[in-house]
């Protein structure tokens, strides 16, 4: 095999990897992992302001996907899809707003939120879903 046709083969191989570079990184409990807190008023109030200062940019007012940085790659930007809702349980909404990923962005808060504050956006976005 000439060089070239492998220096081809190589690049081909990673061009193909790098959007699968951008994937979540979740916790092996992410599906049972469970939110301590309560979705009362306070909590939500709460996580809905914590959600204006760090979501809302990219995920609009109402977390249907139309802020002004929402990434153009992205295709489930909407929070309210119902459909959505049924594969993002608490404990993986908790590691995705923790870890964030490259592509698709979004970005990792877990040097700017502690641990009760991501679960409070996390009871403040999962109020914002649709009902089955």
């Amino acid at each position: 095999m000439s060089m070239h046709l492998l220096c081809a083969a190589a690049v081909t191989v990673i061009a193909l990897a790098v959007p699968q570079a951008g994937g979540w990184t979740l916790g092996e409990d992410a599906a049972t992992k469970k939110n301590p807190l309560p979705s009362d008023a306070k909590t939500l109030a709460a996580g809905k302001a914590i959600f204006n200062d760090k979501c809302q940019r990219c995920h609009g007012p109402g977390g249907l996907g139309d802020g002004p940085d929402a990434d153009p790659d992205a295709t489930d930007m909407d929070l309210t899809n119902a459909k959505r809702a049924a594969r993002h349980d608490d404990g993986t909404v908790y590691y995705k707003v923790m870890h964030g990923r490259k592509r698709p962005k979004m970005p990792a808060f877990k040097d700017e939120l502690n641990e009760e504050q991501i679960w409070t956006l996390v009871t403040y976005v999962q109020s914002l879903r649709k009902k089955p």
